[in-house]
C-alpha cells in the first residue's frame, strides 16, 4: 500500500512537470450556468475495516472477525463489499463538489445481527490535470485527490433499528478515465475514519476510545449530466487590437487619400490652360501605390487568424499590389511577455506565413511576398497587441 501512495505522489510531479514544458498554452474558461457540468458517480467498493492505529497498512485485506476483548480489538479488522452513489458539480475545471453515500454490509464483523454501515460525506474535489495543466476537452485521464466529513450510521437487519451514529473524515484519490463526453471510468482509493461511538458500540464500550479505519479500493463509471464541458474565454485583448488597428488602419488611409487630394488639387491648379499662347499641354499618367500596413491579430500561443475581418483589409491590399506587380512585406510578431525568446521567433514565423498562405490564394505569387519573423516585442501597448502579423507594400 506505501509503494501505491508512492507511485501516486510521482504520477502528481508528473503532472507539474509537464504542465511547465509551454506555459503560453493554458487559457481561461467561461464559468458555466448552475446547472452545467453537473455528474453522477456509482461504485462497486471492497472495503477493510480496522480498529485503532495497528494494522491499517500491514494486513488492511485480510479477513479477521472482530474481537470484543479490550487489546485484541485494537489489532482485528475485517473485510466487506460496498455499494457508492454520489452526486456532484465542477464550479470550474478545478475546483468541484460531491455528495457521496456508502451502504456496506459489515457481515457478522461486529455481531450476530450483520449490520449495515451507512455514510454521507460532502467532498471537495480538485483537479490536478485541469489546475497544473490547463484545462484540455480532450483529455482522457484526470487525477482527482479530494477530503470531506460528513455522518455514518449503523442499522441492524433484522429490525432495522438504529444501532450507531457518530462523525466521518474522510479522503482519497480519483482518477477518471474519459469514455465518451458523457461517460468516464472511475478508479478511486478512498479512506474514511469514524468516530469512536462506532467502535464502543461495535464492542459494547470496551474500547470507545478507538476509532474505526475505512480503506476502500473502488471501480465505478461517472455519468455527465447536461453540459459537461468549458467554453473558452475570449481574448478581450486581441478583440481590443483587431478594434484599434482597423481604425488605426482606416485613419492612415485616410489621411493619405487626403494628402493626395490635396496634391492633386495643387497640380490641377497649376497646370497650364489650353488657350495660353505658347504653351503647349502635355498628358501623361502617374501611377502611385499608397496604402498602410495591415494588421492581422492573433490570440495567446496561436498562428491561427483570430478574426476573419482582418482579412478583408488585406485582401484589397492584395488587390492593390497585383494591379501594380508591388512587392509585399509580411512581418509577423510575438509579445514578448509570454514564453521564450526561440519559442516567440517560431511563434511570428508561423503567424507570417499563415498570412503569407492566405495572399497567396488571394492571387499574389509567392515570388512577390517576402517574409520577415520580428519574434517577441513589446512596441505597442498593451503588450498583447503585438500578437500580430502586418502586411504593407514594398
Amino acid at each position: 500500500m506505501k509503494k501505491l501512495f508512492l507511485m501516486l505522489a510521482v504520477a502528481s510531479l508528473s503532472l507539474n512537470a509537464m504542465a511547465q514544458e509551454d506555459p503560453t498554452e493554458k487559457y481561461s474558461v467561461s464559468t458555466n450556468s448552475f446547472w452545467s457540468n453537473w455528474f453522477i458517480q456509482t461504485n462497486l467498493n471492497w472495503s477493510s475495516y480496522t480498529v485503532g492505529t495497528h494494522g491499517l497498512f500491514s494486513a488492511p485485506f485480510r479477513k479477521f472477525p472482530m474481537g470484543t476483548d479490550k487489546d485484541a480489538a485494537c489489532q482485528h479488522g475485517f473485510t466487506a463489499p460496498s455499494f457508492s452513489l454520489a452526486v456532484g458539480k465542477w464550479f470550474t475545471p478545478g475546483l468541484g463538489l460531491r455528495t457521496k453515500a456508502n451502504v456496506g454490509w459489515m457481515g457478522k464483523a461486529f455481531d450476530s445481527d450483520a449490520p449495515i454501515l451507512v455514510s454521507v460525506n460532502e467532498h471537495v474535489m480538485f483537479n490536478l490535470h485541469n489546475l497544473l495543466g490547463g484545462y484540455d476537452e480532450s483529455r482522457v485521464w484526470n487525477f482527482i485527490p479530494y477530503i470531506g466529513a460528513g455522518l455514518a450510521h449503523t442499522f441492524k437487519t433484522p429490525n432495522g433499528v438504529a444501532k450507531a451514529g457518530t462523525y466521518t473524515f474522510s479522503a482519497g484519490l480519483l482518477n477518471t478515465f474519459k469514455i465518451s463526453r458523457k461517460v468516464a471510468l472511475n478508479l478511486e482509493l478512498g479512506y474514511m475514519n469514524y468516530g469512536t461511538e462506532m467502535v464502543g458500540a461495535a464492542v459494547g464500550g470496551i474500547v470507545p476510545k478507538h476509532r474505526l479505519n475505512q480503506l476502500s479500493l473502488e471501480v465505478g463509471a461517472t455519468f455527465n449530466l447536461g453540459k459537461g464541458t468549458w467554453n473558452k474565454t475570449p481574448d478581450v485583448d486581441a478583440i481590443k487590437a483587431l478594434s484599434q488597428g482597423q481604425i488605426d488602419a482606416l485613419n492612415a488611409q485616410l489621411t493619405d487619400a487626403q494628402a493626395e487630394n490635396a496634391r492633386l488639387k495643387d497640380m490641377l491648379a497649376n497646370q497650364p490652360k489650353a488657350g495660353d499662347p505658347g504653351t503647349a499641354v502635355a498628358t501623361k499618367t502617374v501611377t502611385k501605390v499608397v496604402a498602410a500596413p495591415v494588421s492581422v491579430f492573433f490570440n495567446l500561443g496561436q498562428a491561427k487568424v483570430a478574426s476573419k475581418k482582418d482579412l478583408q483589409n488585406v485582401s484589397e491590399l492584395a488587390k492593390v499590389a497585383k494591379d501594380n506587380n508591388s512587392k509585399i512585406v509580411v512581418t509577423g510578431y510575438a509579445d514578448s511577455k509570454t514564453g521564450s525568446a526561440a519559442y516567440n521567433q517560431k511563434l511570428s514565423e508561423k503567424r507570417a506565413n499563415t498570412v503569407a498562405d492566405e495572399l497567396v490564394k488571394m492571387g499574389v505569387s509567392r515570388d512577390n511576398i517576402e517574409i520577415v519573423a520580428a519574434g517577441g516585442v513589446n512596441t505597442l501597448s498593451p503588450i498583447t497587441y503585438n500578437r500580430r502579423a502586418t502586411v504593407e507594400i514594398k
